[in-house]
């Protein structure tokens, strides 16, 4: 059976060639987690003292003036058992992977409840990649990432009509057809609302009337995505997503308008 034994920091011997560095970053951070949550994890030694694991968390005693820290004597290993096992020890920590999108989640509700994420001793790079999981806005796979050029709406010409924007010829016919089946009437509006989905834009003279258009206008066509300013907001709103396969079937039932 293991035993815990508590040994003065002084009287602990680090290994010489341990090829594991801590930097006093790491070290800091070490000593913040001792303060946060108590000195659980003790120091692996041989039966003369040496350190065979925890270098870094002896170094964070050290720096907080810990008298004596607990230790696990580890009996009967070879020199060549010792050597690998301060190898092996970091090694293994390092072949495991994080799920991110489960890490991402439990990091969010450490936040809601007010948490120091600074004691997750995550960089500032690796939180910012984390917090983009979910949004489509990984750049390696996803098209519409945050380096999508928006483009500027400029005036041209007149100002066009409202109808020259959309054709609604297929929802008229099929509202009327709704109109006259005697369905009831939470049934027909239901399917009018649907028919409207075969309106079709012109989305050429959709920006060209959006950049002739009051401020008050141009807000309402970009929160109805018929114009993209903030590329954000798409991705947020999931209208870049859902473009992109409302372009797909178009292809698919237009392949003979481009």
């Amino acid at each position: 059976m293991l035993k815990v034994a508590y040994l003065g920091t002084n009287t602990l011997i680090p290994y010489s060639n341990n090829p594991r560095a801590h930097s006093d970053k790491q070290v800091s951070q070490v000593a913040a987690s001792i303060k946060e949550f108590g000195f659980n994890n003790p120091i692996l030694i041989d039966e003369d003292k040496g350190v065979i694991a925890g270098h870094g968390r002896l170094a964070a005693a050290q720096k907080l003036e810990l008298v004596e820290v607990p230790t696990i004597t580890l009996t009967g290993l070879s020199e060549a058992q010792k050597k690998a096992y301060v190898i092996v020890d970091n090694q293994l920590a390092l072949n495991s992977e994080w799920q991110e999108d489960l890490l991402k989640i439990e990091i969010e509700r450490l936040g809601e409840l007010d948490f120091d994420l600074n004691m997750l001793a995550f960089d500032d790079d690796f939180l910012k990649d984390l917090n983009s999981l979910g949004g489509e806005s990984n750049e390696a796979e996803n098209p519409y990432s945050q380096k999508v050029d928006i483009p500027v709406y400029e005036p041209t010409g007149e100002k066009p009509s409202v109808e020259s924007i959309y054709d609604n010829g297929k929802s008229k016919e099929l509202i009327e057809d709704i109109e006259k089946s005697g369905l009831p009437e939470r049934e027909q509006e239901f399917l009018k609302y649907a028919a409207y989905r075969h309106t079709v834009y012109n989305f050429e003279e959709v920006a060209n009337f959006y950049a002739h258009s009051s401020p008050k206008c141009q807000e309402l066509m970009e929160n109805s995505a018929l114009v993209i300013i903030d590329i954000d907001k798409a991705i947020e709103n999931g209208y870049v997503s859902l473009s992109e396969k409302i372009s797909e079937q178009y292809s698919i039932e237009y392949p003979d308008e481009g």
